[in-house]
């Protein structure tokens, strides 16, 4: 049996861990900054991965942050992990007591994948103090990578980011205090102009974390900033990749909850575009241990970027055969609670919970590719309860209703349907009577 439970440990290793797409959609560790790129027809996420500190290892009450994992899905709801593909002890120039592997960026290039990523320097005679930018090479998004022994010449900051124009002209932006931009030459590693800074943006407060990006001849460059206590994602236009660039608005407002960063991506993905972003969902009283969401962004018919509210549902479809985690809920009642399942593990995830009649929790865009006969309900009720579920209207016809025994342990209740469904709906889960009911989530069999 140990050897057992060994191969299938080694297995979920090697082959990745799926996660699901509700907000954040990777839980199983910390993640933030998340660059993301289409490659081959997936998406492709490029997170940093915050860590907990434990002095000397990392700095107390800070960032800390020693590899880079990435992530793949083709359709934004289910995730697979690919593992590591770059660690600070594999940089020959690193300072590997800063834990500072900050915000990447990855791009395509004829047929090869150059990831970007900054950290401290550890030789500062050689190449200065503070942080430069390394470059790693790949032949496959996922790796393996092959580290450049040496940083980009000439280029001391954080947060990189890659633009390769409709002319074939690489741009590389990164920020230090101000937002600079230099071209590339064609091997991508080195630096074919002088840095400049990026004229036009605030002058007050701190920016960082420049992301470019183009839109029907619109250059939209874009960044978080300080303008009140915590960062706000920001953008500004312009009709060149140097700009000039005029600022133009607000992407996300702060974080209602205070977390002081924010690190973001924007891409075009089948037609729809998406705004990736971070928040201290998974910790919520340390906001230097962070997860990354997913949110839909669109545009004014004036090219200007429609103000994007974070969501919990995220996006994507999710399959009605796989756990339905409708704490993510997309709307509910006041008198609905969303918890942590166990405070003290919460990389675990969360619960609704219900203790009113008539109290619901909506959860949009839930597909049936077939037509199940039985529903399935993760739930735990000290005094026993009822809750039913319906589909796109709490005043339409009952999918099931489903009894809550009374127990002090979570319950795992199967019940058949009493009404067929099928296709893409919404559901509604509600509560019978005042019983309080912690549900974690709902499937369908």
């Amino acid at each position: 049996m140990a050897v057992l439970r060994f191969l299938v440990l080694i297995f979920a290793l090697t082959s990745g861990f799926l996660m699901h797409g509700q907000n954040p959609f990777i839980t199983e560790q910390f993640t933030a900054d998340p660059s993301a790129r289409v490659f081959n027809g997936k998406v492709y996420v490029f997170p940093s991965h915050d860590i907990q500190c434990s002095p000397p290892r990392g700095r107390k009450k800070w960032f800390c942050m020693e590899d880079y994992h990435v992530y793949s899905s083709e359709n934004l709801t289910e995730w697979t992990d690919h593992g590591v593909i770059v660690n600070q002890y594999d940089v020959s120039w690193a300072n590997t007591d800063s834990y500072s592997m900050w915000a990447p960026d990855c791009i395509e290039r004829n047929d090869r994948y150059y990831f970007y990523f900054p950290t401290q320097i550890k030789d500062t005679t050689k190449y200065g103090s503070g942080f430069s930018i390394g470059v790693a090479i790949a032949d496959k998004p996922e790796g393996p990578y092959r580290i450049n022994p040496e940083p980009i010449k000439n280029v001391k900051g954080i947060d990189p980011n890659i633009f390769i124009d409709k002319d074939d002209q690489a741009y590389l932006y990164w920020s230090s205090g101000n937002i600079y931009v230099a071209k590339l030459k064609e091997n991508m590693t080195e630096l074919a102009s002088e840095p400049k800074i990026i004229d036009n943006l605030p002058t007050e407060g701190l920016k960082e974390g420049p992301y470019l990006f183009e839109r029907n001849g619109n250059y939209y460059l874009t960044y978080p900033h300080v303008a009140n206590k915590t960062e706000r994602l920001e953008y500004a236009m312009g009709k060149s990749p140097e700009g000039p660039f005029e600022v133009t608005g607000v992407i996300m407002d702060e974080s209602p909850t205070g977390c002081w960063t924010n690190h973001h991506s924007i891409i075009d993905y089948k037609d729809q575009w998406y705004l990736f972003y971070h928040h201290n969902d998974l910790s919520p009283d340390f906001d230097k241990n962070r997860s990354i969401r997913l949110d839909s962004l669109s545009f004014n018919r004036d090219g200007t970027i429609k103000k994007v509210v974070p969501t919990l549902r995220g996006v994507g479809l999710n399959d009605a055969f796989k756990p339905i985690h409708i704490d993510r809920y997309s709307d509910k009642s006041d008198n609905v609670n969303i918890e942590f399942i166990t405070p003290l593990q919460r990389k675990k995830g969360w619960k609704a919970l219900f203790n009113k009649s008539g109290s619901w929790v909506r959860y949009n865009q839930v597909s049936f590719t077939r037509e199940p006969t039985q529903i399935s309900i993760k739930a735990l009720s000290k005094t026993g309860g009822t809750i039913e579920v319906f589909a796109d209207s709490r005043k339409s016809e009952k999918l099931a209703a489903v009894q809550i025994p009374k127990s002090i342990d979570w319950q795992t209740l199967t019940v058949d349907l009493t009404n067929p469904i099928q296709g893409i709906h919404d559901l509604f889960i509600v509560a019978k009577d005042d019983a309080k009911v912690d549900i974690d989530w709902i499937k369908f069999e």
